[in-house]
């Protein structure tokens, strides 16, 4: 008898876990591995964030919340997105998850169909084929434009009548490629006239440079009905572990998602909701030396990286996506590793398989002696 299903089968494990192990292991082995694949803030949960949680237990906060999440966390993240995005939701729109990947999963089964088709633009986040997949769907991939940005000619020609949804990731991962106003709204023309919904991924928004984030969402109501707006904590406020995402969208997405979660998860855990009113409340003064220790760490990257090496401009999350000569990216990564002791992520991951991806979520040192490394590998293979 065979035990697993087809779905089980079609997963493959996350090519960045696994080289994020492997690093691992290698290091445990007394080697100097520089590990530049997890895309996981270096820096420690603020400290009143972690006293507010203990104050949280102490205050009683140990028991489940409604399945929608605290209300009092929902009110702060409606606060939060009318402020800082120029969008008004209820609370009722909201629904709190264990995380954003969570988020992501209640989206694609409160709205996905058998077969019903989701636009993916390359290159994407390793996970979003899996999910789309798991939950029944079709991903269907769109190309990128000169600017690793969505090309709008083939978005229309990818878009059919099982099309349910599009992605939007900015700022990107694996880019860090940011939306201008402009282009959203070209984008929003198109999902508007095609009444397709628009999955907006915004999990990275805080940590961006040089640039102003823009929530599609906000543009005008058409285009907020149909968009569906996936945030978090973890990135932000480095509480990743702490596992808190959440979605807003019309009500009836919103109740949908709400009854899914309640037959599965049930709400995230409280001590961690808790907290993350306090984080949100409490915003930019939290968060703020981060960002901008991020920025300086991109800024060295940019400066002394070689020409040799192309990329799209990063303006935001904390990856850079690297490309030399063409390179096979699972050769680029595997021999990058072994003469280099660096370790990376290939680009076929994200379905572009001549780059590599490089997180510089890692102390200054470690960056500078990944640079001095890589542009020892392209100097020897010129």
């Amino acid at each position: 008898m065979e035990y697993l299903s087809e779905r089980a089968k079609l997963l493959k494990p996350s090519a960045t876990m696994a080289l994020n192990r492997k690093a691992k292991d290698m290091k445990s082995n007394g080697l100097d591995v520089i590990n530049l694949t997890v895309g996981e803030p270096d820096f420690q949960t603020p400290e009143e964030i972690i006293d507010y949680a203990y104050k949280a237990m102490k205050d009683g906060y140990t028991k489940y919340t409604e399945e929608k999440g605290l209300k009092e966390l929902r009110e702060a993240i409606c606060e939060k997105i009318e402020k800082e995005n120029k969008l008004k939701y209820e609370p009722e729109d909201i629904v709190v998850s264990n995380g954003a990947k969570h988020s992501l999963f209640n989206i694609f089964l409160a709205i996905l169909n058998p077969g019903d088709e989701v636009i993916i633009p390359i290159p994407y986040w390793v996970s979003y084929p899996a999910i789309v997949s798991i939950c029944g769907g079709v991903p269907v991939f769109c190309k990128y434009n000169e600017e690793f940005k969505i090309d709008l000619d083939d978005l229309k020609e990818k878009i059919t009548k099982r099309t349910k949804a599009l992605i939007l990731n900015s700022p990107s991962n694996p880019t860090g490629i940011v939306y201008e106003k402009d282009e959203l709204e070209r984008l929003a023309e198109i999902i508007v006239s095609n009444r397709i919904l628009c999955i907006s991924d915004e999990v990275y928004e805080k940590i961006i440079f040089d640039k102003e984030f823009i929530s599609i969402g906000s543009l005008d109501k058409e285009i907020k009905d149909l968009t569906i707006l996936v945030n978090g904590i973890s990135k932000t406020f480095a509480m990743t572990g702490w596992r808190i995402g959440y979605t807003a969208s019309k009500r009836e997405i919103a109740d949908a998602i709400g009854k899914i979660q309640g037959q599965t998860t049930s709400a995230p855990s409280t001590i961690s909701q808790k907290s993350s009113v306090f984080a949100i409340r409490e915003g930019e003064r939290l968060f703020k030396n981060m960002i901008i220790e991020f920025k300086r760490r991109r800024d060295f990257l940019i400066e002394n990286l070689t020409k040799e090496i192309k990329y799209p401009y990063p303006f935001g999350a904390f990856y850079i996506f690297l490309n030399f000569k063409d390179m096979n990216s699972n050769k680029f990564a595997e021999r990058l590793l072994t003469e280099k002791l660096v370790a990376v992520v290939p680009g076929s991951e994200f379905g572009v398989d001549n780059y590599i991806r490089i997180s510089y979520a890692v102390n200054m040192k470690q960056i500078k002696k990944a640079v001095d490394r890589i542009n020892e590998f392209v100097k020897e293979n010129q």
